[in-house]
């Protein structure tokens, strides 16, 4: 039996390509989120496949079987498939061929609404194969679906089997849909399974914010977590959670079931009443607690209490842990009246003890009905120790509910600090708003103002941001001078962001305030209370003072940074985890790194400070090194490195609703796709539309999602974001060859009179730019662009702009001796760093010499590049290479038709299988094969391709 997993992963890589194969059938739906099972269910079954199959899909409960279905039923008949289809029942399940006889009234009849009198087709148990084609089969392709298979007579699913292997003259396939871990019995071995898992991230957001009255902020993230992925989990939670919170904690209000829902507390109400306690207990307890601690709580030591849960298929046991396998059933086991589940904190509380003050601190604040102070400060102190950034927020807020009137603001203000950490721009707003109706205190309404607009800022909102910071400013006429600093150095991450002339005119000024304020503490010796014990505290610490100064000073000037990034200390790269000072430091200090076009300090800082990130799940602070770190990653040629992180990094960006990070991601991965060679990803006419499942309009890069209420991103006031896309764009058109279209994408990074309309993303585009010219006959243009762009950069450029602008001179500058430039462009080594530019300026040489009839050292330049190009997997480049060697005389690697007829039958069953993305073990799995062996397979195939990694196969199966 051939079994095919199915969901997260796979919806989102099948996704854009899928929305070409497969297009909408007049008016023919989509579930949300399930293209790549759509694409695949349709690939094997569907109108174009001449073969008999039978496909069954399993999941659990509300995972979305029957929508599949029923959309896989819809296309087929859209495209002119016989459709037949049947809902199967428990009370049928004993009765033989009672599914066969609906499929045979509804094949009489025309459809199954119309077949009431299905009881009379008594004759279908003595038909046999045949004649059963004859009743239910037409003329060209049927299908057959049957949904909750579970229930269905075994008489029924013998017979359609039977029926599918003697279908010959006309292909018929059977679709099953069925609860659980296995299908139903007697299914032949060819039969396939696809097993449905949960919704990927950015679908379960997408179902989720299409619902009247969605929750938002918290409230929406916490039910996201509940959800886990199952989509009636969602669509019942979001119904159940449409009312006034009563702010209980952790456990939430109390629910009206609905549906599904209704029938686990059914389950759960057949259970013994110890065994329905213990299921209370299990889910009030928080999320990762012991079997022993909750089985402790109860004061029981019988473990056989929760075996009826588990012969329900309730709850599983696992590494010592009790999981619900059903969120439905998680929240069934938890309604019970207030004072019952209060009981049950209380006893977990207990249990747990004064051992883990983090955990005892949240159960004794669920039972806490007015204000606490002993809780709240219990709260506060252990906020950060109890688990990630969403669930140090939560707690936070929570301190801050039960805080006496003195204490309230600061704790509000910690819990702003905290929700901006996760970056949940509804969670911000809410949290400022309540802050800003409790205190006025101009020093806590900068910090709180910092936190605001560094979440408006990756929401795409920079005019907003950056005025909120110029009014925290305004309404501090006696600033507090580390938290001037933090102002000044939001600002900065802003105005990098904007590209806006006008915000980059105010950061001198807020600097030399915050410099001046400084100085003035100084002399004075006076630390305020506020900033002593609030959030920002860290600021006090002279080092990162100095890195955040720094890293302002390099966005006023762009030329500045080469200086700064050997003066500044680099904090160490040990394996402790970064305190909030120091983690600030580390990012400032990468970003300046990353202004001076040093990539080794950069990748270095980056990566620690993305791991300690990542591990505390604070990507209101992660997304600030996203796309900076993925430029690095880019530029000096750690591609799959960068692919990976900005396909993690986008579920994350699109459930928080960050339209610019978001942007930055679909730009970046548009980017890799054309360096790669690849262009199907590029939308020629890219128009945002803000919606979760539509991104940009047309485009087949079905992975860029961005799920905004706000109707998308204003390109205008996100000029990092327009500049980044630029290129992409530009980068995509040359792949394919149209250097006109090339030219004038890149060009828009600059203005009429040759301005980099981003003072640091546009001039690192002007060797690209350079080529377009040349290519496409607008030298002069590109030469005044390369001029500004020289003078922008000052008297010491780096050297990585040095070196750029060197290779662009050499291409389109009359003033320049073209050979002179070129070697300029390659005599230093540092350039090796990045290996792509590199391997770009010498392609762009060789062909000089070859024009110059200087054949051997062009060869040598085509040989040095095609290595590079290989390395890199540059496969567009690569490929426009070998061309050139060829006309030089020199042996490339075999077309990839001859290459491939070279290999042994089970090398190309491999390399098909490769390329369609399964893995190793994957492929060894349908072949019988170990891992390893798959993976020798492929080492020895790559050089008889000529190529030198995985991602490239799908280009050579196309090209033969």
């Amino acid at each position: 039996m051939i079994e095919t997993a199915a969901g997260t992963a796979a919806g989102h890589r099948g996704a854009g390509r899928l929305d070409r194969d497969i297009p909408e059938r007049h008016g023919a739906r989509r579930p949300t989120g399930r293209d790549g099972e759509l694409g695949h269910i349709l690939g094997r079954i569907g109108p174009d496949t001449a073969d008999s199959r039978i496909l069954v899909l399993l999941g659990a409960e509300g995972i979305g079987k029957t929508w599949l279905l029923r959309a896989v039923c819809e296309q087929a008949a859209a495209a002119g498939v016989h459709v037949l289809s049947a809902q199967s029942w428990t009370v049928e399940k004993e009765v033989a061929f009672a599914g066969l006889r609906r499929l045979v009234a509804a094949a009489s009849a025309g459809s199954v609404d119309q077949a009431a009198d299905f009881h009379g087709h008594a004759d279908v148990e003595s038909l046999d194969a045949a004649a059963l084609l004859n009743r239910l089969a037409a003329p060209g392709r049927t299908l057959i679906a049957v949904d909750d298979v579970q229930d269905c007579d075994p008489a029924t699913v013998a017979a359609l089997c039977q029926m599918v292997r003697h279908a010959t003259t006309h292909p018929v396939s059977v679709l099953l849909a069925g609860r659980g871990d296995a299908g139903p019995c007697g299914l032949p071995p060819e039969a396939e399974i696809l097993r449905v898992g949960p919704l990927g991230p950015r679908s379960a957001a997408a179902l989720l914010d299409a619902q009247p009255g969605a929750p938002t902020g918290r409230r929406r993230l916490e039910l996201l977590r509940d959800a886990r992925g199952n989509p009636s989990a969602l669509l019942e939670l979001c119904r159940d959670r449409g009312m006034p919170d009563d702010s209980a904690f952790p456990a939430g209000p109390d629910l009206l079931g609905t549906r599904i829902e209704r029938e686990f507390e059914m389950r759960i109400r057949g259970l013994p009443p110890e065994t329905q306690r213990a299921l209370l207990y299990a889910t009030t307890a928080l999320p990762g607690e012991s079997l022993a601690t909750i089985t402790g709580a109860l004061g029981a030591d019988d473990l056989d209490v929760w075996a009826p849960a588990e012969t329900a298929g309730l709850i599983a046991i696992r590494d010592g842990q009790v999981v619900f396998r059903h969120p439905l059933g998680r929240s069934a086991a938890g309604r019970q009246p207030v004072h019952v589940r209060h009981r049950a904190h209380s006893d977990l509380a207990a249990a747990v003890g004064a051992a883990r003050p983090a955990v005892r601190a949240q159960h004794v604040a669920a039972t806490s009905l007015g204000a606490d102070e002993a809780t709240a400060r219990m709260l506060n102190s252990t906020a950060w120790t109890a688990g990630d950034t969403f669930t140090a927020a939560r707690i936070l807020e929570r301190a801050a509910e039960l805080s006496d009137a003195p204490g309230q603001v600061v704790r509000l203000a910690d819990a702003l600090v905290a929700a901006c950490a996760l970056g949940d721009l509804d969670w911000v707003r809410t949290l400022h708003e309540d802050l800003v109706r409790r205190a006025a205190d101009p020093v806590l309404g900068s910090a709180a103002a910092c936190a605001v607009a560094s979440t408006l800022s990756l929401a795409s909102y920079q005019q907003e941001a950056f005025d909120l910071l110029l009014e925290a400013a305004d309404r501090c006429p006696d600033p507090d001078g580390p938290l001037a600093l933090a102002v000044a150095a939001v600002a900065a991450g802003i105005a990098e962001a904007s590209g806006l002339p006008e915000h980059y005119r105010r950061l001198p000024g807020l600097q030399a305030r915050a410099d001046a304020a400084i100085a003035a503490r100084t002399q004075s010796e006076s630390v305020s209370e506020t900033e002593t014990e609030g959030a920002a505290a860290w600021l006090n610490d002279g080092d990162v003072r100095s890195a955040l100064n720094a890293y302002v000073s390099t966005v006023t000037r762009d030329d500045a940074a080469a200086g700064l990034t050997h003066r500044l200390e680099q904090p160490r790269l040990g394996t402790l985890s970064d305190d909030p000072g120091r983690l600030v430091r580390r990012l400032a200090v990468a970003a300046v790194a990353y202004r001076a076009d040093d990539p080794e300090p950069c990748l270095a800082q980056f990566r620690k400070a993305d791991a300690e990130l990542r591990a505390r799940a604070a990507f209101g602070v992660r997304a600030w090194l996203l796309a900076p770190l993925v430029d690095t990653l880019l530029a000096t040629g750690r591609w799959t490195e960068a692919e990976a992180l900005t396909e993690s990094a986008m579920d994350q960006a699109v459930v928080l609703k960050m339209s610019r990070v978001a942007t930055d991601l679909h730009a970046l991965t548009l980017t890799l796709s054309a360096l790669r060679g690849d262009t199907s990803l590029e939308d020629p006419a890219p128009r945002y539309d803000g919606r979760l499942d539509g991104g940009f309009q047309g485009a087949a890069h079905g992975a860029f999602h961005s799920a905004l209420s706000n109707g998308g991103i204003d390109l205008a006031e996100n000029g990092a974001a327009r500049a980044r896309l630029a290129r992409a764009h530009g980068l995509t058109a040359m792949a394919r060859g149209d250097w006109a279209a090339g030219f004038r994408r890149l060009r828009s990074l600059f203005s009429l009179d040759g301005e980099p309309v981003h003072p640091h993303l546009s001039p690192r585009a002007i060797a690209d730019l350079a080529v377009a010219a040349a290519r496409s006959g607008r030298s002069p243009e590109a030469a005044k662009i390369l001029e500004r762009t020289r003078e922008q950069q000052g008297d010491r450029p780096s050297i990585r702009m040095t070196l750029l602008m060197h290779h662009a001179a050499a291409l389109v500058d009359p003033d320049t001796d073209p050979e002179d430039a070129f070697q300029l462009a390659l005599v230093n080594p540092a350039g090796e760093q990045w290996p792509l530019e590199r391997a770009q300026a010498r392609f762009s040489y060789a062909l000089w010499l070859r024009r110059a009839r200087r054949t051997s050292e062009a060869r040598e330049q085509l040989t040095s590049a095609l290595e590079a190009a290989e390395e890199l997997g540059a496969d567009g480049l690569a490929t426009a290479i070998r061309g050139e060697m060829r006309a030089s005389g020199v042996a490339t690697a075999p077309e990839p038709a001859a290459a491939l007829a070279a290999l042994t039958a089970q090398q190309r069953q491999i390399v098909h299988l490769a390329a369609r993305g399964l893995s190793n073990r994957e492929i060894g799995d349908q072949l019988y094969l170990s891992p390893r062996t798959v993976g020798s397979h492929l080492y020895n195939v790559y050089p008889k391709l000529g190529i030198s990694s995985r991602h490239q196969l799908r280009d050579v199966l196309e090209r033969g």
